[in-house]
């Protein structure tokens, strides 16, 4: 798993090992020089030659060791960018049915936390990995030509403390992993927290959601201190180890120096493999517990790297012709059914109905009947069940994304503005706009004004700008009206605005219904009112269809929902004049 992110600089890797091959070896060749200067002392031999290879070797080992750290820096730093671009890529187009079961606060942390993880576990861990091996088997390789039984004392402590190693890592990888999932769930439950933040201090529950993310930091705190706690058990157990191999090796080898059958210089140089053997066990070992959490990261990258994607430039062939008459309807929904997953109740449940080419059709209905799972089927964030929706009689999977999200435009009741200046988020659907269309469109939703006066116009960053929530609905509407759709979608574009400032978006939108069609997720009376045609949703089904006053005739239950709409407009009308007067 981790190979698949290196694969692609896969010869950087090769030439970052190439110098720590060589940067090892001149490690390894310093104790055999030493044993050679050690023995000139006892011979009365030249010591100069001897003395200019150790220089040598220092200057090499440290020129070609700058040279792999560059290496490896930019390795690192390249396998992150392209982790975060291949899920960035991938998590704006996946299908929005699959994004849902995610928290964004969960996703942004694999981006950004899992991504370091995956750096040192991918880049400099496996060649400090590689570095200890090479150390490791050459040390003990020139041990054996200075003394066997000596080698057999430190082959035996090596596998005493391999032993001790294998045991902790499990355990080890099983801390580090929940401690990652912790952190996620905390990004989860903070993104959420802060994006509802007026909600928060308006319930007087800053405490409630402060005990709740710090919670799961608690959480990842005790799995940090257990993966801690086993670490340190790991490494005491290592170096206590290695402290006793070092003593029974400088007995065992005054020992066999008295008897002559070993050198002291060959002991000092045994001894020097034997502290040279220490550092790359214990990296090996601190490499194997990196490499476990940067898995543990990896399986979470990849999950995001395997999800499935939406082409939005694929064209499908079409074997239907399309139908554009005026008399004919843009949008078609043919006993159409739909459900969010397998297994649970359908959202739709055989749904027909017609969208004139031209005019304003309202969507009525109590919570829950259905009239978002409509908006989604016709931008296809959701798939039908059964059933065919259509645009100009051609279904719609014969449009590709780009054909079908370009001619039908979605204002979604939330209105988010997306990071950035008020000309980005107003050329977000059609990029090429001029001044001149950006300051009519503004003028349509009653903003122009209020734009003029800003110091940077147009240009205003919007994200330490204060908005108010009806500010962002107009805001939203004209980013839509910029593209001149053929189809507008509106989930309740005026949930928010006061009385004067309706009039003005619904004049907007009746320009835009009479060239194309405007539908109209409706929760006030003006919409249903001035409506041309009204869809009435119950449980899935359409009921009833027709205009304001045939419905009112002939629908229990769209005279109910007319009621409730009527005593919530009084009630607004009421906020209205009450804001007026203090204002």
């Amino acid at each position: 798993m981790l190979w698949s992110f290196v694969r692609p600089h896969r010869w950087t890797l090769v030439a970052a090992a190439a110098l720590t091959a060589v940067t090892t070896g001149t490690m390894l060749v310093t104790p055999m020089a030493t044993k050679s200067i050690l023995d000139g002392l006892a011979d009365s031999a030249p010591l100069a030659r001897p003395l200019w290879i150790l220089v040598g070797l220092l200057v090499v080992g440290g020129v070609l060791g700058w040279v792999r750290l560059i290496l490896l820096g930019r390795l690192a730093e390249q396998i992150v960018l392209d982790a975060r671009v291949t899920m960035v890529r991938r998590l704006l187009r996946v299908p929005i049915g699959r994004l849902g079961r995610r928290s964004p606060g969960e996703l942004v942390t694999r981006v950004t936390s899992d991504t370091l993880l995956l750096r040192e576990a991918a880049s400099s861990t496996a060649l400090d990995f590689f570095s200890a091996v090479i150390t490791l088997v050459g040390s003990l390789a020139l041990m054996a030509t200075l003394d066997w039984v000596l080698l057999a004392v430190m082959v035996g402590a090596i596998i005493a403390i391999a032993g001790v190693i294998g045991l902790v890592m499990r355990p080890l990888a099983a801390a580090q992993q929940e401690a990652q999932a912790a952190i996620g769930r905390l990004g989860g439950i903070l993104e959420g927290a802060l994006r509802a933040v007026r909600t928060v201090k308006a319930s007087r529950s800053e405490t409630w959601e402060s005990d709740r993310v710090l919670t799961e930091a608690h959480k990842s705190f005790s799995q940090r201190m257990r993966a801690v706690r086993i670490e340190a058990l790991g490494w005491t157990l290592t170096g206590v180890g290695f402290q006793g191999a070092i003593l029974v090796i400088l007995g065992v080898g005054a020992w066999r120096v008295s008897l002559g059958q070993l050198t002291v210089s060959g002991l000092v140089a045994f001894l020097l493999y034997a502290f040279l053997v220490v550092e790359p066990v214990t990296q090996l070992s601190q490499s194997v517990s990196t490499l476990q959490s940067g898995v543990a990261a990896s399986a979470r990258i990849k999950e995001i790297q395997d999800l499935p994607v939406e082409d939005i430039h694929a064209v499908p062939q079409r074997t239907s012709a399309p139908v554009t008459g005026t008399a004919t309807p843009v949008l078609t929904f043919r006993d159409v059914t739909a459900r969010y997953s397998p297994g649970v109740r359908r959202a739709l449940n055989g749904v027909s109905a017609d969208i004139p080419r031209h005019g304003h059709t309202a969507v009525v209905g109590p919570s829950g009947a259905g009239k978002t799972t409509l908006f989604s089927l016709v931008l296809r964030f959701l798939e039908p069940e059964h059933g065919a929706v259509a645009l100009d009689g051609v279904p719609l999977q014969q449009y590709s994304l780009d054909e079908l999200r370009r001619r039908v435009v979605y204002v979604e009741q939330d209105t988010p503005l997306l990071p950035g200046t008020l000309r980005e988020n107003l050329c977000y659907t059609h990029r090429n706009a001029d001044d001149d269309a950006l300051w009519t469109v503004l003028r349509e939703v009653r903003l122009e004004e209020k734009v003029r006066s800003l110091e940077h116009g147009l240009d205003t960053p919007l994200d330490g700008t204060v908005i108010s929530g009806g500010e962002r609905q107009r805001i939203a509407l004209a980013r839509a009206l910029v593209s001149r759709p053929e189809v507008l979608l509106l989930d309740e574009a005026t949930a928010q605005l006061d009385g004067l400032t309706e009039s003005a978006i619904h004049d907007a939108v009746v320009k835009v219904a009479a060239r194309g069609a405007v539908i109209t997720i409706a929760h006030r009376l003006s919409t249903v009112v001035d409506a041309d045609q009204i869809l009435v949703m119950e449980d899935g089904v359409c009921r009833a269809t027709g205009t304001h006053d045939e419905l009112l005739a002939v629908d229990d239950l769209y005279r109910d929902l007319v009621a409730a709409l009527r005593i919530a407009t009084i009630n607004q009308s009421a906020q209205d004049r009450a804001a007026a007067v203090t204002g």
